[in-house]
């Protein structure tokens, strides 16, 4: 089998996820629940901004030429009467509607005030105008938007108390081996699982809601099917599962697959480390993606396959990788793309780590992500990089 190059399998399970997506309802969800979750559709201007006139500055909004008559008293929250004659003014607050009539704002710093206001202002008018930041039915945000706070407050302000966005996505997680333990120290044969407890933390940042990881699952074609049945049955909309995608005596994870009429839509990738991952569909539309049992391959098929993913199936683009500067250099992986643990330095540039075995964890630990290095190609110190962010 030859393996799909790492862009195109990026872009293929970005299309499949994006594709069910467009099948799925959107929910309606208040202010307060949709943070990190996506806009299912535009967010337009329900009113224009501001919705009134409104003062800028602390002052006396004026009427004609000074001095002024001082007629009464704007604050924030409240109607504004119209000024109907020259020579008058009211006091005003930042922020509030400014009346109809108004010349001009002339600022609380440069009044004189005794029997009437006095002083010279500095601009025609110091407040914003209706529709100076978005008219009503301008698009303020396109669909697939990722909501951030800065995002609920500009709703907030154009009057929304809750959002259409795309529910997020539900993740299991399922560890298969015999080898596994779950506590205690390594020993006699026997390892410690170090997927379980690490991958539904970057799967809750990457928006989604994993479940607790199931596991470890015995090597045995039944209780592998068994454990995938499970999952399904829970509701998830994706299906981790960690080791068992080789062909190996004890490798059940592709019959299983079999055994539950799925169809691959990434079945090895050329990139190293953790060539062989995978993502298949199952005729529901949910998706198993088999991580490597080896823990680093399986967080760099996590970030190769499992964030374009969760990106389609969100209604999000597939992300954008960032060029970075390399501060050493990083060798190349033949025909394969190589993804490089690598670190920012003071100077700013992202260095390779030691301990980047494909098995191991100490790099992975203090990397901020993965460097990118194409077939046929090295990085080479002061070059550019795209990175591979760790969510």
């Amino acid at each position: 089998m030859t393996p799909i190059s790492w862009q195109d399998a990026r872009a293929a399970v970005h299309a499949a996820g994006a594709k069910v997506a467009a099948g799925r309802p959107s929910v309606a969800v208040p202010l307060a629940e949709a943070d990190g979750l996506t806009l299912a559709g535009p967010l337009v201007a329900r009113t224009p901004l501001p919705a009134f006139p409104t003062s800028s500055i602390d002052g006396y909004a004026v009427r004609g030429a000074g001095p002024w008559k001082v007629t009464g008293r704007i604050l924030a929250g409240r109607p504004a009467a119209p000024l109907t004659d020259d020579g008058t003014c009211v006091e005003i607050a930042t922020g509030a509607m400014v009346p109809e009539g108004t010349t001009t704002i002339l600022r609380v710093e440069d009044a004189t005030v005794s029997a009437l206001v006095e002083g010279t202002p500095r601009a025609p008018r110091e407040w914003r105008d209706v529709g100076e930041e978005c008219a009503a039915g301008e698009e303020l945000l396109p669909a697939g938007t990722t909501v951030t706070p800065g995002v609920l407050g500009l709703a907030a302000s154009c009057g929304y108390d809750e959002l259409a966005v795309v529910p997020a996505p539900r993740v299991a997680t399922i560890v298969f081996g015999d080898e596994l333990l779950t506590a205690g120290d390594p020993g006699d044969g026997r390892v410690r699982d170090a997927l379980g407890p690490q991958v539904p933390g970057w799967l809750r940042r990457l928006g989604a809601v994993p479940a607790p990881p199931v596991g470890p699952v015995p090597d045995t074609l039944e209780a592998h099917v068994d454990a995938l049945r499970s999952a399904v049955e829970t509701g998830a909309d994706v299906i981790c599962t960690t080791g068992g995608t080789m062909r190996g005596p004890v490798d059940h994870l592709h019959p299983a697959l079999a055994a539950l009429d799925a169809e691959y839509v990434v079945n090895q990738v050329a990139v190293r480390p953790g060539f062989p991952m995978l993502v298949a569909a199952l005729p529901d539309g949910r998706f198993v993606a088999g991580l490597p049992g080896n823990p680093q391959s399986a967080i760099v098929a996590l970030v190769s396959l499992v964030v374009p993913l969760l990106a389609g199936l969100t209604g999000r683009p597939l992300p954008v990788l960032s060029p970075v500067t390399l501060g050493a250099g990083v060798p190349g992986r033949g025909d394969y793309t190589h993804l490089a643990l690598v670190a920012q330095d003071p100077a700013g540039t992202y260095s390779p780590l030691p301990h980047a075995g494909s098995s191991m964890l100490r790099g992975l630990s203090r990397a901020a992500g993965f460097a990118v290095i194409p077939p046929r190609s090295e990085g080479t110190s002061g070059a550019t990089a795209a990175l591979v962010p760790l969510p």
